[in-house]
């Protein structure tokens, strides 16, 4: 490691060189102007372990070669030591706010500089190992989380391709339904990491459709009240087909599969939860599964235009929906890029959109079914 010395007087750098001669690696590397003494940190701040400034320098004196020095990446916690008078009190405040170190005084005996050096390389030794042992923890535990992301997607893979032989348009409805929820999670604030656990968990919202008969599940009409109390089953029976893990992103997946038709005004199933008592996961899913279920072509109704599907959820929130997280995909929309693989034309469209008479065979209520 290089020991920086910084004195305008050849002299002093001559005695503090001699001074440090023969502390363990350090090799001094010393300046009469502090530019050049900058330029040289800039050039290679990882490789000094040490700086040594005097204060009183023509051009830039000692706290204003601190302060920039504390300004170069990578040099905030190398020690600094400043050479200067006992008796300048206001000076060693000033030195201290500007970010030195320790200090020696003038006239400095060379033991004491030997010793005062070599303890502080030794500090800057012991920080950059814990900054190293940090780094690798952090590599570790990287790694190790990407294994088990790795293996959470496996298991949501064969969960999906059981429910594909059920229902072919059940992976392209999920995969857009991660999208959308990965755009309302962003813009709730949700952490890269936790974007991509609840855009994972939720491609499980519907596991539980796997017990429903395929004679309620591709009905072309509207159901019965005994089928749509059949159908309105799957939202318990997702949750204890996923409960019991230990793995976090399945607890958030059994969650928002058991709340995600919970309704924002207590009107939903199974529970009738209401506001936040609903998790926020099953409050993101619900308007995105219902925005998917709006703009897709299903049996009993014709795809909506996305500007059409962006109003009913203005219209419902606050009633059916948690209102942020409807502000959090409209305001968001744009970036859903390919997500819509069938958007709907204005032809297409029906003349309300208040969850009556759409294609004349669906209520509200079927078009939750189908989301």
């Amino acid at each position: 490691m290089f020991a920086l010395i910084l004195d305008d007087a050849v002299l002093n750098n001559v005695l503090m060189v001699e001074a440090i001669r023969g502390v363990p690696d350090c090799v001094a590397r010393d300046f009469t102007d502090p530019v050049e003494a900058l330029a040289f940190l800039r050039s290679c701040p990882a490789e000094i372990g040490i700086a040594i400034t005097d204060y009183d320098m023509p051009v830039m004196n000692g706290v204003a070669f601190i302060k920039a020095a504390r300004q170069v990446t990578g040099f905030a916690h190398v020690p600094i030591v400043m050479v200067t008078s006992m008796d300048e009190r206001a000076l060693r405040r000033e030195a201290l706010e500007a970010g030195a170190t320790d200090f020696l005084a003038k006239p400095f005996e060379a033991f004491e500089v030997r010793a005062r050096v070599a303890n502080l390389l030794e500090l800057n030794r012991a920080r950059l190992e814990q900054v190293d042992r940090a780094a690798w923890l952090d590599r570790e535990v990287s790694a190790a989380t990407a294994t088990i992301e790795a293996r959470e997607r496996e298991v949501v893979t064969m969960l999906m391709k059981a429910a594909e032989h059920r229902d072919t348009e059940t992976g392209n409805h999920v995969a857009r339904v991660a999208t959308y929820v990965a755009l309302i999670a962003k813009g709730l604030g949700f952490s890269e990491r936790e974007v991509r656990q609840i855009s994972l968990a939720s491609t499980m919202h519907d596991v539980g459709k796997i017990s429903v008969p395929d004679a309620i599940l591709l009905k072309p009409g509207p159901l019965t009240p005994i089928e749509r109390a059949e159908m309105e089953l799957h939202a318990d029976r997702g949750r204890r087909i996923l409960e019991g893990s230990t793995s976090r992103m399945i607890q958030v997946a059994a969650e928002i599969a058991a709340t995600h038709h919970e309704r924002w005004d207590g009107t939903g199933y199974p529970w009738g939860l209401s506001g936040e008592a609903i998790p926020l996961g099953g409050r993101i899913v619900a308007v995105a599964d219902v925005f998917d279920a709006l703009t897709s072509v299903r049996p009993y109704k014709k795809a909506w235009a996305r500007e059409e599907a962006l109003a009913f959820l203005a219209e419902q929130s606050g009633r059916h929906f948690d209102p942020r997280c409807v502000e959090a995909l409209i305001a968001n929309i744009d970036g859903a890029g390919a997500a819509r693989d069938a958007p709907g034309r204005a032809e297409e469209m029906p003349a309300k959109i208040d969850g009556r008479d759409r294609d004349g065979s669906a209520d509200a209520g079927e078009t939750e079914d189908a989301a």
